[in-house]
């Protein structure tokens, strides 16, 4: 009797042990499920984060455009009138090229063969006009530049030559512009570009002193530039 009763509990204290130790490998299989499934979440945030990070600098990257910059001489107000719907149209920046000493009505009289643009005229020597500045900061931003002026004789006013030589215009489009009651452009853009020395020098326009916003707008667009 003795013995079945002892081997009635060695039974059931085996099937005990047997229960326990699948409910704790059960516990861990759980457990390590978890684990993994956490993981495998974590993993996939974080290639999701990356991707995403990577599309953001990508994206910004293809975004970034080169500045455009609107330089421009104005003797009597045209050109710069000129200069302001370009730099609107184009979200670009102006840039005035202002003499030190500045023209008078006087200086500007082409008929007076004493006044100060025709003394320059006749001695291209006198020609070399100091502007208050003559180059543009983040100069190296710049990828567009329109350069305006009125047409003197033929040429571009001479203010223009001084900012022309003063910076480098490699690897930058260059497209000018003019104004003016009759001339035409002439060669003044070539001669402006033989000047230069470096850049992609564009075929300007010649513009009317009256010339209409609405012009000046659809010659722009017109550029694709």
């Amino acid at each position: 009797m003795r013995k079945r009763e002892f081997l009635l509990i060695t039974m059931c204290i085996l099937i005990v042990s047997m229960l326990a130790g699948c409910g704790q490998a059960e516990s861990q299989t759980q457990s390590n499920t978890t684990t993994e499934s956490e993981n495998e979440s974590s993993a996939a945030t974080t290639e999701g984060d990356s991707t995403e990070t990577s599309s953001e600098t990508e994206t910004d990257g293809d975004g970034t455009e080169g500045k455009t910059l609107v330089v421009y001489f104005s003797a009597t107000g045209n050109t710069g009138r000129v200069a302001e719907v370009i730099a609107e149209t184009t979200g670009g920046e102006l840039f005035e090229l202002e003499p030190v000493d500045p023209y008078t009505d006087e200086d500007l009289n082409y008929n007076d063969d004493n006044s100060r643009v025709s003394q320059e005229y006749a001695d291209e020597s006198l020609r070399n006009v100091e502007l208050v500045a003559d180059t543009v900061d983040d100069w190296q931003d710049v990828e567009r530049v329109y350069i305006g002026y009125p047409v003197w004789w033929g040429i571009a006013a001479w203010p223009v030559n001084t900012f022309v030589e003063a910076n480098d215009f490699t690897g930058k489009t260059v497209i000018p512009f003019c104004t003016s009651a009759s001339s035409g452009l002439g060669d003044s853009g070539e001669l402006l570009a033989e000047l230069a020395g470096t850049g992609d020098w564009q075929e300007g326009m010649r513009f009317r002193s009256s010339v209409s916003e609405e012009d000046v707008v659809t010659w722009v667009e017109s550029l694709g530039v």
